[in-house]
């Protein structure tokens, strides 16, 4: 499990090292993991260093002092490196070892085969306007994009968006959402010594192993209900394929049974799907776990369906039409709530001032978070980097997804793979199973875009061997 931090713990991490005078020695290490990351960028793009043409944007701070020290050690490989002072000076450190290595200050940034953002570190927020415009090629940032929020992956508009991004100390928590996303490009994280000095993170990653460890391994004393039986209530005379997709999904990701309930002609869509569901018109069976909400619309039966089954104090998921119907909070159980940006801001506004979905855009850690303390419940933020966060303030950050996935039903589908994980895994923290289910559904639209564009039919299968990846 990977942790990330915001820049303001970072921050505290240095402070106690800069305290005791172990400055220079961060930026050394700094410095030279920044190297080193360019190093391999000019090899994979160039084939060799010698001849190649490094510039850099630097700050009059310590950012642009790990900049200025990486570009020393460049040159001393025999790359041709340059400097743009946005504000006429420099770390003095930096910038003396820089021109001691033959390096160039000039006023507006040369051809080059990298340049470096090094202008504002973790430390900056508010409005930024980059000194110059982007330049072609490659573009590598010294810790963060200029005018990032490390925090909240607020930016302005800007901002440089960048190829890679090498990071100091830890992942940060801004690198991950919001905008920040889309402008760090591939992360790299330099390991600068502060581990020892860090507090409780402020998001985690989940990793491959992570969910795989949450699967259930097969064992010979099974049967359909110690596997674990969902419960569905999906689907409508509006939205009949959503309970095909809900059930596809959870049959895919392995539990026992699934119990579907629906009107007549929703339940014959499904079993024509899939005959091995048990399908009802009413919410009666043993299950382990529910999945309520998609395509229920208005549609009386299911809402008192979806009543009952939310008032079970069994774990639930909450997707779709089901977010309109919510009971206050605190929800019962273990209730993980599954919106989209619109969606939550819906939500939050039911709950107290009104929210809009650019604002659950821009910082999706701080709404989901508030969410989730608001709701006593866990809430599973859908959109290019899925967030997850529990009523404690725990939270996931997961980006495996395919932009494919954006496609009507894809979200059925990860209600179901969660509903799924709900059920087979009961002693497992909901927020950790709300990522799991995310890294499922990111890889197989990972895997179902090999074929090309997809729709959510052709995702339930890959939703399969994306499982068996994992398991295996």
């Amino acid at each position: 499990m990977i942790t990330a931090l915001t820049g303001t713990q970072i921050r505290e991490a240095e402070r106690p090292l800069l305290e005791r005078g172990r400055g220079p020695e961060l930026m050394a290490r700094a410095a030279h993991g920044l190297y080193r990351v360019l190093v391999a960028e000019l090899l994979r793009t160039r084939g060799r260093l010698y001849g190649a043409r490094a510039a850099a944007v630097v700050g009059k701070g310590n950012n642009g002092g790990d900049a200025l020290f990486a570009l020393a050690e460049l040159a001393g490989r025999g790359v041709r490196t340059t400097a743009v002072l946005t504000s006429g000076v420099a770390h003095p450190g930096g910038l003396a070892a820089f021109t001691a290595a033959g390096g160039r200050v000039e006023r507006a940034l040369p051809p080059a085969d990298v340049t470096i953002d090094a202008v504002l570190g973790t430390g900056a927020s508010g409005d930024f306007t980059p000194p110059l415009p982007r330049p072609d090629g490659l573009v590598v940032a010294c810790d963060l994009p200029s005018g990032l929020d490390a925090d909240t992956g607020v930016a302005s508009a800007g901002v440089w968006p960048v190829d890679v991004t090498v990071t100091f100390g830890a992942l940060k928590t801004g690198l991950l959402v919001g905008r920040g996303r889309a402008l760090a490009g591939r992360i790299e994280v330099v390991d600068i010594g502060l581990r020892p000095y860090f507090v409780q993170p402020d998001a985690f990653v989940l990793e491959e192993a992570d969910v795989a460890a949450l699967l259930p391994r097969p064992r010979d004393d099974w049967h359909k209900y110690t596997r674990g039986v969902l419960g569905v209530v999906a689907g409508s005379e509006q939205y009949p394929g959503a309970a095909v997709l809900t059930t596809a999904a959870a049959l895919a990701t392995g539990v026992g049974m699934v119990r579907h309930v629906g009107p007549p002609h929703v339940r014959r869509a499904v079993l024509a799907a899939h005959p091995e569901v048990v399908a009802s018109g009413s919410p009666e069976g043993r299950v382990q776990a529910w999945a309520v909400g998609p395509g229920i619309a208005d549609d009386a039966g299911q809402q008192r369906a979806f009543d009952l089954a939310v008032g079970s104090g069994l774990p639930v998921v909450i997707d779709a039409s089901g977010l309109e119907r919510i009971p206050g909070p605190p929800l019962a159980g273990r209730a993980v709530l599954t919106p989209h940006a619109g969606e939550l801001a819906a939500v939050l506004t039911r709950l107290g001032p009104t929210v809009e979905r650019a604002d659950v855009e821009a910082r999706p850690v701080a709404w989901a978070r508030l969410a989730a303390e608001r709701l006593g419940a866990t809430v599973l933020l859908k959109g290019p980097a899925t967030v997850c966060a529990a009523s404690d303030g725990t939270v996931c950050v997961q980006s495996s997804g395919h932009p494919y996935l954006a496609t009507a039903g894809s979200g059925d589908t990860l209600t179901g793979v969660l509903g799924a994980l709900l059920a087979t895994a009961p002693d497992a923290r909901p927020v950790h199973l709300a990522a799991a289910a995310a890294v499922i559904h990111g890889l197989a639209g990972r895997a179902a875009s090999e074929a090309g564009p997809f729709g959510a039919t052709e995702l339930a299968e890959a939703v399969r061997r994306a499982v068996a990846r994992l398991a295996s």
